[in-house]
């Protein structure tokens, strides 16, 4: 999943980058403010990490600004200020969670997952639905009890799919949900990664909504 990180120290947000994506992230890296609103105003990011010691902006000035615009995505809130009244204030201007400096990324990693599970209606860790199993957290997939062996891209797709059981997603949204800044898309990929899915999973496991895109129905039918 695509998430976008606010960190001003370029150690501290290197290092956080680097860990996020050995824990299966997407990562935008933003080390400004004025930045980190304007990416959370236009871009369909699943969460963000956001520093409150940012420059242009303070952290809970963007906070508020982008809860004031509408935007409903999960906001983690990396910080050194670990004192009560500055957590509550966070809080009360729209943070989902907290975290405070030094981090732990395996943490980290967890508190972002369960925020977008929250987000998308999951209880769960493990997301299922008829034999096909998939755990965020272990990375694995498995299909009536067996594991089954899928590429980066194919996990996290089949990950956005699974967090959107029922619901039509298009092309450009599986783009934005598998690749970060940087990354080349090339214009057929995400058809190529539904055919593997398919094959290694079942023809019937994901939907063709023509002229739409795909969807993975709560039960699939013919998997």
């Amino acid at each position: 999943m695509r998430v976008l990180l606010a960190e001003d120290d370029p150690l501290l947000g290197d290092g956080l980058r680097a860990g996020l994506r050995q824990h299966g992230f997407q990562v935008d890296w933003v080390r400004s403010g004025d930045a980190a609103e304007r990416e959370l105003r236009t871009e369909p990011y699943a969460a963000a990490v956001l520093d409150l010691g940012l420059p242009m902006k303070d952290g809970l000035d963007v906070l508020a600004a982008v809860r004031r615009a509408g935007v409903t995505l999960p906001v983690l809130v990396l910080t050194a200020r670990d004192a009560v009244p500055d957590r509550v204030r966070g809080l009360d201007v729209g943070a989902d969670d907290y975290v405070v400096k030094p981090v732990d990324l395996d943490e980290l990693a967890a508190r972002l997952r369960a925020l977008v599970r929250r987000a998308h209606g999951v209880a769960q860790q493990q997301l299922a639905v008829h034999d096909v199993v998939l755990d965020p957290a272990a990375r694995t997939v498995t299909r009536a009890g067996e594991p089954v062996a899928l590429s980066t891209r194919e996990f996290d797709l089949l990950h956005a799919l699974l967090l959107n059981a029922g619901r039509v997603l298009t092309r450009e949204q599986l783009e934005q949900h598998l690749y970060a800044w940087g990354q080349e898309v090339e214009s057929n990929a995400v058809e190529v990664h539904v055919h593997h899915l398919r094959r290694k999973l079942g023809a019937g496991l994901i939907q063709t909504v023509r002229g739409v895109g795909y969807l993975l129905p709560r039960e699939a039918a013919g998997a």
